[in-house]
Order: C-alpha cells, then structure tokens, then sequence
C-alpha cells in the first residue's frame, strides 16, 4: 500500500532538512511511520490478510534501523524527530 502522491509530498516537505531533500532518515522515518499507520487501519477492516501483515513487519523492522541509525548519528535530531512523530514516549 503506497501513499497517494500528494500525501506522500506533504510528509516530505514537513520533515525534509533542506529543499530538495528526499532521502534523509527523518524523511524516511516519517514515510514510513505514516504507511505503518495506513497499514493499521487496513488490519482494523482486514484481520486476516497475514501477507500484508508480514509487509508491515518488514517496514516496522526497517524504521527501527533507520532510527538507530539517527540515534547514533545524531541524538539531537532523532529526539526532535521521535517528539514530533510521537512514535516513543
């Protein structure tokens, strides 16, 4: 399940570190926290659609890497990034 076009632009453009950025961890981090979040809504209506399911492990697993990633690299900007998603308390 991919995120329509201008959704997906709009969670670029609000995490993006400079103009033409795409590819940073935030910007991945949120892309993907926002397909996860999709994903969840899809299981409310879809219990038993266990191949997706598994996707969803695969993206879950791939935002942890990105976030040690950021965390090793920048402390800073992975606490701004995790408040401002609200994905750890």
């Amino acid at each position: 399940m991919a995120l329509a076009g201008e959704a997906k632009l709009k969670v670029i453009s609000e995490f993006r570190v400079h103009k033409t950025d795409t590819g940073s961890p935030e910007v991945q981090i949120a892309v993907l926290s926002r397909r996860l979040v999709e994903l969840m809504l899809h299981f409310k209506s879809h219990a038993k659609d266990h191949h997706s399911r598994r996707g969803l492990l695969l993206m879950v697993a791939r935002r942890r890497r990105l976030l040690d990633y950021l965390r090793s690299r920048s402390p800073e900007r992975y606490k701004t990034l995790i408040t401002s998603l609200g994905i750890r308390r």
